[in-house]
């Protein structure tokens, strides 16, 4: 099963209490805490778009990336309605090939916990380092292991709106830190009638002390992790938020080789 394949369809619409909007303010506000006002940023899982159109309102010139061309079908179809000058590229975070440096990454809705292998998490840190201009920021969000354990759990939980709805069964596993989220969806497909389609999705909790090993291997600045999306502007995060928001600045280019297994046992 395709992670938001299918999904893609109703994402939006399911979505709808998501408050984008403030979002995007703190993230712009963390942006212009170091000085990026403007210029190249580069949305990692960008999905359907959404922030990223946000992101290219207030000035900054977008690209998108994201591994699910589904998800891309509907964010080239709000490019195509807003004008905005926005590159979407359908790639793997995990292997991007970018055309140039970008003066910051961005990353929300939890997309970095989609990189359940450790190895894999590094190798991104790797790459936006890569790509970033020498002191550039990669701003991203994390649900944490309290939110998988404590929150969610082994939970079933639905929704439903007037087109589609939703039902989520969760099945954390503490030793792994890894939530599996089976999900079944029932869209509106005309004369009453709904057609039912599921998907699996994981995630993994990580850490601030991975974050902060992990940033370092890559090159990056560990600079800190913020409770995410409150009404309190940079108020400190940790294990006992549900999402956590994290800075990392460029410091020092590294070589991008194969994440190796000594690596990953010092974060682990």
């Amino acid at each position: 099963m395709e992670e938001y394949g299918r999904f893609s369809e109703v994402y939006d619409l399911l979505m709808e209490e998501i408050p984008y909007e403030d979002w995007c303010e703190r993230i712009t506000g963390l942006l212009r805490e170091h000085g990026i006002r403007d210029g190249l940023v580069c949305e990692l899982g960008c999905g359907t778009g959404t922030m990223t159109e946000l992101l290219a309102e207030r000035g900054y010139d977008m690209t998108g990336i994201d591994s699910s061309d589904s998800m891309l079908q509907r964010a080239l179809e709000k490019r195509e309605e807003s004008g905005l000058p926005i590159l979407y590229l359908l790639q793997d975070m995990r292997e991007m090939e970018l055309y140039g440096t970008m003066r910051a990454f961005v990353s929300v809705c939890d997309s970095m916990n989609y990189l359940t292998d450790p190895m894999d998490f590094l190798t991104v840190l790797r790459l936006v380092n890569n790509y970033l201009d020498p002191g550039g920021v990669f701003v991203f969000d994390l649900k944490t292991e309290h939110f998988f354990r404590d929150v969610l759990g082994n939970s079933t939980s639905g929704a439903s709106e007037e087109h589609a709805a939703y039902i989520l069964e969760n099945d954390y596993d503490e030793e792994e830190k890894q939530n599996s989220a089976f999900l079944t969806v029932f869209e509106e497909c005309g004369d009453g009638r709904f057609e039912r389609f599921t998907e699996l999705h994981e995630q993994r909790a990580y850490s601030v002390l991975e974050i902060r090993k992990m940033a370092d291997l890559a090159g990056l600045e560990f600079v800190g992790a913020y409770r995410a999306f409150t009404d309190v502007e940079f108020e400190d995060g940790d294990e006992s938020c549900e999402r956590i928001c994290v800075v990392l600045r460029e410091c020092r280019k590294t070589d991008i080789p194969g994440v190796l297994k000594e690596e990953i046992c010092q974060i682990t």
